[in-house]
């Protein structure tokens, strides 16, 4: 399968993923995502993934960058992904700086106190607009895409997302538990790799 091309840092950190360490657990639960991409590559329609938690400053961020990553990665076409919270606050500043130190190229464009970033993970590639927003927002698809529930409170707290074709719970434990220790670093590195072998996971099974 050709490989698009991504910024050196993440290519080298893409290229040390090993997909047999996904339990197997884990790959059921990756399983509707992979057939939601799949149904809807084989149909040639758009693909939006938006990826919701409670505050959308985290995990569905994290999940967003990555899966917008591999699917360019994976030249699997027509992929938007998006994230969303049930409230607004805004991205952690640690996972800017986490994905910073994996190689993405990161610039604030909008210093208020929810701050606009704009992410890029390819020479050649419109960057990422990230910032915090409910999953509603004008901002992201009203209709026609995957709602993929990133944490348990955002899964259990909303049991009907508006305009969502398919609800798939694919739930990360949060790296907050560590803000303000001396393992903050490592565990937000920690979940932001086991959200991208994930995610990478997931569309490295896409047939085109």
């Amino acid at each position: 399968m050709h490989k698009e091309i991504l910024f050196k840092e993440i290519q080298e950190t893409v290229l040390a993923f090993n997909f047999d360490e996904i339990t197997l657990d884990r790959k059921k639960i990756l399983k509707p995502l992979i057939d939601f991409i799949q149904y809807n590559t084989d149909i040639q329609q758009n693909i939006r993934l938006n990826f919701i938690c409670t505050h959308n400053s985290r995990r569905s961020h994290l999940s967003q960058v990555w899966a917008q990553t591999a699917a360019h990665y994976y030249g699997i076409k027509s992929v938007f992904c998006y994230s969303g919270g049930t409230e607004t606050t805004a991205l952690f500043p640690k996972v800017a700086e986490t994905l910073e130190s994996s190689g993405f190229l990161i610039k604030k464009i909008s210093d208020k106190k929810n701050p606009i970033y704009a992410i890029k993970f390819s020479p050649n590639e419109s960057p990422i607009i990230g910032f915090s927003k409910t999953y509603d927002n004008y901002f992201n698809p009203q209709k026609e895409f995957a709602a993929i529930m990133t944490c348990s409170q955002a899964d259990n707290g909303c049991p009907f997302i508006a305009g969502a074709e398919k609800r798939i719970p694919i739930t990360y434990d949060d790296p907050k538990a560590f803000d303000n220790t001396p393992h903050q670093s490592q565990k937000y590195k920690e979940r932001s790799l086991q959200i991208a072998t994930e995610m990478f996971y997931v569309f490295s099974q896409i047939k085109k």
